[in-house]
C-alpha cells in the first residue's frame, strides 16, 4: 500500500482533485501476490481544464516520476469534468479464450 498511498498523496497535493481513484491492479498481472506494480488512476481536476488529453497525461506522469522510477505502471484517466467521463462498457468474454 506504500506506492498506492504515495500516488494518492502526490496527486491530491498537486491537483486538488474533485475526484480521485487509485486502484492497485497488480493482481491482474503475472507478479507475486501483494505486489504494487500496476495501478489505475482516475482523476478529475480543474487543473486539467484547457489541456489536451496528451498534456494531461504528461502532467500526471511528470508528477508521478518518483513513483514510476521503480518500474511501476500507471494507467491514467485524467479529466477536468466528471460529466466528461464515458461509462465503462462491460467487457465481453472471448468464448475461445482458455481460462487460467
Amino acid at each position: 500500500m506504500q506506492i498506492r498511498n504515495a500516488i494518492r498523496q502526490t496527486l491530491t497535493a498537486e491537483l486538488a482533485p474533485a475526484h480521485l481513484e487509485v486502484h492497485n491492479e497488480s493482481a491482474m498481472h503475472n507478479v507475486p501476490p501483494g505486489s504494487e506494480t500496476h495501478f489505475k488512476v482516475v482523476a478529475v481536476s480543474e487543473v486539467f481544464t484547457g489541456r489536451s488529453r496528451v498534456a494531461r497525461h504528461r502532467l500526471v506522469y511528470g508528477l508521478l516520476a518518483a513513483q514510476l522510477a521503480g518500474g511501476h505502471s500507471v494507467l491514467l484517466s485524467p479529466d477536468n469534468q466528471p460529466t466528461n467521463r464515458r461509462p465503462q462498457r462491460a467487457r465481453r468474454r472471448n468464448p475461445n479464450a482458455i481460462a487460467k
